[in-house]
């Protein structure tokens, strides 16, 4: 950290001479560069002391916005993971339940008078087929 303080440039939006790494994220935001500000630690920056107050506000700035974007990243992340598994919860509940291979291979036993009157039934169509 001392070396990175040691080799500061000046600040690039004011007079100040003073070395602290706030003067690279500036230089880093100003060029649009925000990976290169993220990498010098843009989310944990303080302004310099010495500096005039505008670049403090424009580095505090800077730092509350990408914050605020990352944050709400999280929340669209989190909100998207939230509806998938809620989906996936419905199209579960809407599947039917396959029943057990047991029920399945056991035919059902028709009631003694159905069966009857089913074979009353084939026999007369039997009479006028014949």
């Amino acid at each position: 950290m001392t070396d990175r303080i040691a080799s500061a440039p000046p600040c690039p939006a004011c007079a100040c001479a003073q070395p602290h790494p706030a003067h690279a994220l500036l230089a880093a935001l100003r060029e649009d560069d925000l990976d290169a500000a993220l990498s010098l630690g843009l989310l944990d920056a303080r302004p310099c002391p010495a500096c005039a107050g505008e670049c403090g506000i424009r580095l505090i700035e800077a730092r509350d916005a990408r914050r605020f974007a990352l944050s709400a990243r999280e929340r669209h992340r989190a909100r998207a993971a939230r509806l998938a598994r809620i989906k996936a919860e419905r199209e579960a509940a809407r599947r039917p339940v396959a029943a057990p291979a047991t029920q399945q291979a056991t035919p059902v036993a028709l009631p003694s008078a159905a069966a009857d009157a089913l074979a009353r039934a084939l026999a007369k169509a039997k009479a006028r087929h014949a």
